[in-house]
């Protein structure tokens, strides 16, 4: 097992078994996500796909995010699931191959709470859930559990918490047993289908009168007091 450095020291990487795995190590703040941490992400995507050795990327929960270079990666990314799924580790998610999940995550995009624009998620989730309950998700913010995530398709595999390490390491496994030029161009072929994130809506509204407002009754512990007209 050999020591990543990823630039962000919320970010454990290591690499076993042909795997390059990234934890995100922030508990005391819920693992939110951080540019440097996102930055330290995208470094992993570009570092797997450097690595004729590797055959996978696993994931423990602007130019700077990554999320099309987790899909541009040839390896196969794979989001372990154990504990909040929220907002931007949702968005990992969505951009990963493969979703391992304990029984205990717990799910939520909360972005119109924040008015923060996330043009990521708009992309990405109503092509796994579909569209009506794409926009249940996104316009009441609610939280909701692995169980219901897995019956809308949004996740691939949930297990008892108790067996959620032993999951993982199955999943691995079995990528490492399929053929990796294959799996490489199967994974461009789907991918290519995807539409592109419309980026200018991030730009467009980053740090508008909505989110300010947001953002602010956020940190304030409040309910926001969105500014009309």
């Amino acid at each position: 097992m050999s020591k990543v450095e990823l630039g962000s020291n919320l970010l454990v990487g290591h690499i076993d078994a042909r795997v390059l795995h990234v934890r995100i190590d922030r508990a005391k703040k819920k693992n939110a996500m951080t540019q440097e941490m996102y930055r330290g992400i995208k470094r992993a995507a570009v570092l797997a796909d450097a690595d004729p050795e590797l055959d996978a990327l696993e994931l423990d929960p602007t130019e700077q995010f990554p999320f099309r270079h987790l899909e541009r990666c040839r390896k196969i990314v794979v989001a372990a699931v154990n504990g909040l799924c929220h907002a931007g580790g949702l968005d990992l998610m969505l951009h990963s191959d493969v979703s391992v999940c304990s029984d205990r995550a717990k799910f939520r995009i909360p972005e119109l709470l924040r008015g923060a624009p996330d043009p990521w998620v708009t992309s990405r989730l109503a092509l796994s859930v579909g569209m009506a309950r794409a926009k249940y998700l996104i316009f009441t913010a609610e939280e909701f559990d692995a169980h219901e995530a897995a019956d809308m398709g949004l996740v691939g595999k949930v297990v008892p918490h108790e067996h959620f390490e032993e999951a993982v390491e199955h999943a691995l496994d079995c990528i490492r047993k399929t053929g990796p030029e294959t799996r490489a161009r199967m994974k461009e072929d789907m991918n290519r289908r995807l539409p592109a994130a419309d980026i200018n809506l991030f730009r467009r509204l980053l740090l508008g009168p909505e989110m300010i407002e947001g953002m602010g009754a956020f940190l304030e512990k409040r309910e926001p007091d969105w500014p009309r007209g």
